[in-house]
């Protein structure tokens, strides 16, 4: 007589199916890694699901967004909420981010002392082309802004804020950090774009391309009302001697208030000088 094999005590959803993943498409890289942490991935895909357009989200829309089990969302959705990584909106029963994230987040920002070193020159630029400048840093297929100065133009307020994410694909600062890459580095992120946006790879893939060329040529680069009909951006990138650590940075107009001709022969140039600037300079606390 066999002794009978020990019971899974897991929820049935989150047990091991034959034949299918337990690794979240965005995670497919991970795919037999016993050392990546499937539920941790999970829940933080769930954060990743709210927007500014999005604030609110429920556990039906969240299990369409992540394509986890409903029970798996509910779950994951009771515990965050706890821990006060989501909060109740009582009106709705929905959920939205809850405090926790920003404590979280607010640690790596104050940690990049080239914020501090950037602001004023950013904010004499912003004045000056009447658009705002920003400063980003990668995040996976996107670039998040992690520092931003506007003009007094009212239009102006609308263009960015700190937290704002761009996909790198479809924005001058995304093609910049690319432009900044080394080559293997370069393949290895497009390789990802295909995987993880094949829709708008395809889209923006020639001016990807485009705008690696203009960097060649003039040092920045620049888009045309590429992922919003009514801004243009140019976009220059600053990379840390002897580091991978990648910086860009980016003026953002409207495109009622500026000519191509400016961006190309006076704002860009302006941008491309003044990130220059800020090489050698501390970028993180130590």
């Amino acid at each position: 007589m066999t002794d009978d094999p020990p019971k899974d005590d897991r929820p049935k959803d989150d047990r091991p199916k034959t034949g299918k993943s337990r690794v979240l498409e965005a995670f497919a890289e991970f795919e037999g890694d016993k050392q990546f942490a499937t539920t941790l991935a999970r829940g933080l895909e769930i954060l990743r699901c709210f927007t500014p357009e999005k604030a609110l989200l429920g556990n039906k829309e969240l299990a369409h967004r992540t394509r986890l089990p409903k029970p798996t969302v509910s779950r994951l959705t009771y515990t965050l909420s706890h821990l006060g990584y989501l909060k109740t909106d009582h009106l709705s029963s929905k959920y939205r981010l809850g405090p926790a994230v920003l404590a979280i987040g607010y640690p790596l920002v104050a940690s990049m002392t080239l914020r501090q070193v950037a602001r004023p020159a950013m904010k004499v630029l912003a004045d000056y082309a009447g658009g705002s400048v920003s400063m980003g840093v990668r995040d996976r297929v996107n670039i998040v802004y992690v520092e931003t100065s506007r003009s007094n133009s009212t239009l102006a307020y609308q263009l960015s804020d700190i937290g704002l994410s761009q996909p790198i694909a479809a924005t001058a600062i995304g093609r910049a950090y690319l432009a900044a890459c080394s080559p293997a580095e370069r393949d290895a992120v497009c390789n990802q774009l295909r995987l993880s946006a094949p829709e708008l790879w395809t889209r923006h893939e020639e001016k990807v391309a485009q705008s690696l060329a203009e960097f060649e040529r003039y040092g920045f680069c620049m888009s045309w009302g590429d992922l919003r009909r009514d801004i243009y951006a140019v976009a220059a990138p600053l990379r840390v001697a002897g580091s991978d650590e990648i910086f860009v940075f980016n003026c953002v107009l409207p495109s009622v208030e500026v000519k191509p001709a400016r961006v190309r022969s006076d704002i860009g140039p302006r941008l491309a000088a003044m990130v220059r600037s800020f090489s050698g300079q501390p970028t993180a606390m130590t």
